[in-house]
């Protein structure tokens, strides 16, 4: 397999931090009024049952025209690069800002609804047409409405400060390795008007959304729905934005149960109401963005004997190599990369958010840690 250097970040020259930075705040709905198919679990193939909690996206609109970026946080398993693009352009058209600029990051909550060609063989069968559907008709209204709260948080922006702390939580455990590595930062952004109210608070935790199991077919977010909703009780008039660190080893403990997922989120809230008291880094307004996809050499591909042979196995594994198998039937060549896309947020010296497509094993953000200023990462 090729090898690439897939980061080198250099910090611009100092930026002052003590000025207002302009910031918008937006928020929407995107729970569906009507039943669909969620993802996550491949054992739950009906329709959703009902509505546990409502389901946000939610946007931060942060620096000037020249420099300001966008964070989206949205309740739902990922967002694909199909939408984003689409929001990208949006913003593109509307603001002349480039893909660099653009962050989605999703709480990765297992009981939100299932997006267009997101894990399509997680079930390990087809898609019934008519769930298919509702699947396709909900990725577009998703789409419409993320564009809409980007572009209404830039034209939301007014002067804030922006600020950093870091605290700790203590509920992910590795689910790949009996007392394996975990990564229990818990990264803060509060931003404030210039009268000291909190407008808005982002949140980042390395950990699963899966307190709710595969028998649980309601929307809800998880402990990530409940840290939001008991942040924004905190401080009211405050919107709350959780994003998923390098958690895709990273299960919640304990687990399986609505009770369990609220104690979660307590924990998260618990810990932004202690840093509260505590000191908080000024941050200068975003200095440098930066994008690109890198091509992932997939390892050795199966030979056509080896996808016959996977395909006996029951589940999303046979199923899987079931679809691949109709794919060199119909003569197409199967993929050897993997488009993997890295992106770099830079605030002066103080400060780098560093976004990483998928779902990342904590051995990145640990890594990350070691090699560059984890006080600034």
């Amino acid at each position: 397999m090729r090898t690439a250097t897939v980061l080198l970040l250099s910090l611009p020259a100092l930026v002052l931090a003590d000025n207002p930075i302009p910031v918008g705040v937006a928020r929407v709905d995107i729970t569906p009024d009507y039943r669909v198919r969620l993802s996550g679990y491949g054992n739950r193939r009906e329709e959703s049952d009902g509505i546990e909690q409502r389901l946000w996206a939610k946007a931060l609109a942060i620096g000037d025209d020249q420099n300001g970026v966008v964070l989206l946080a949205v309740d739902n398993l990922g967002v694909p690069e199909e939408v984003n693009s689409v929001v990208a352009r949006k913003l593109k058209e509307r603001f002349g800002w480039d893909r660099s600029r653009l962050a989605v990051c999703s709480s990765h909550t297992h009981s939100a609804p299932m997006l267009t060609n997101v894990a399509p063989t997680l079930f390990g069968m087809p898609i019934p047409p008519e769930h298919q559907k509702n699947i396709d008709r909900y990725t577009r209204e998703l789409t419409d409405k993320l564009v809409a709260v980007a572009v209404e948080a830039v034209q939301d922006r007014r002067p804030a400060i922006l600020e950093f702390s870091r605290g700790k939580v203590g509920f992910a455990a590795n689910r790949r390795t009996a007392n394996g590595p975990v990564d229990h930062d818990l990264p803060v952004l509060r931003i404030s008007d210039e009268q000291g109210q909190i407008r808005a608070i982002l949140v980042n935790y390395a950990c699963h959304c899966t307190t709710l199991g595969g028998d649980f077919n309601r929307l809800h977010g998880d402990w990530a729905g409940y840290a939001q909703e008991f942040i924004e009780r905190s401080f009211p008039g405050c919107t709350a934005l959780i994003a998923i660190g390098c958690g895709a080893d990273a299960n919640p403990s304990p687990r399986t149960g609505l009770k369990f997922a609220e104690q979660h989120g307590e924990a998260i809230a618990a810990e932004v109401q202690r840093l509260m008291k505590g000191e908080w880094r000024k941050l200068p307004p975003p200095t440098k963005t930066a994008y690109s996809q890198i091509s992932l050499h997939f390892d050795k591909i199966p030979s056509r004997a080896e996808w016959e042979q996977r395909a006996k196995q029951p589940g999303a594994v046979g199923y899987h190599a079931q679809v691949q198998l109709q794919r060199l039937d119909a003569g197409e060549a199967l993929p050897t990369t993997l488009p993997y896309p890295i992106q770099t947020w830079t605030f002066g010296n103080d400060l780098v958010m560093i976004f990483l497509g998928g779902e990342v094993v904590v051995d990145y953000s640990l890594r990350l840690k070691r090699e560059f200023d984890p006080a600034r990462l």
